[in-house]
């Protein structure tokens, strides 16, 4: 009965030092993720190319659906990472004002090396799928929306 009850008590154990493990981790991978979420967002608003290219996997793919007005018809459009980059690039010395950048960050869902987030922006709403490549967390899609004109 008693080597039963240290049997129990040595498995409760490693079962514990394991959940404490996995929680840690999924802490330092959450802070990692959102990290990532900022340097794409931030590095946009700051006129910040390699904060942008350090979150971004090199064969992303970020898209929209936009409806053309006359025909009704529904187009994909496609950017990569690299044209991101340019387009931050071209930004330089045109740092967003704090006061209007909005950089909502919501982690939707972790699973191991995959995780989904929501970036609320001040023009924009980014859904990004982000990816544990090589241990560093790393955009790998984004599906985006304009918000409505403000007027």
């Amino acid at each position: 009965m008693q080597r039963l009850f240290q049997s129990l008590m040595f498995g409760l154990t490693i079962l514990l030092f394991v959940a404490g493990t996995t929680a840690a981790q999924t802490t330092a991978d959450r802070e990692a993720i959102k990290q990532t979420a900022l340097d794409y967002i931030e590095g946009y608003y700051e006129g910040k190319p390699e904060r942008m290219e350090r979150s971004l996997h090199p064969d992303l793919a970020k898209r929209i659906v936009r409806t053309d007005s006359g025909t009704g018809k529904s187009k994909v459009e496609h950017m990569t990472a690299e044209r991101l980059v340019q387009i931050v690039q071209s930004k330089k010395g045109k740092i967003t004002p704090l006061e209007k950048q909005q950089k909502d960050v919501t982690i939707l869902d972790v699973y191991e090396n995959s995780a989904s987030v929501k970036i609320v922006a001040a023009d924009w709403i980014d859904y990004l799928h982000v990816s544990k490549v090589e241990g560093k967390w790393l955009i790998v899609n984004v599906l985006w929306e304009m918000k409505p004109a403000k007027n």
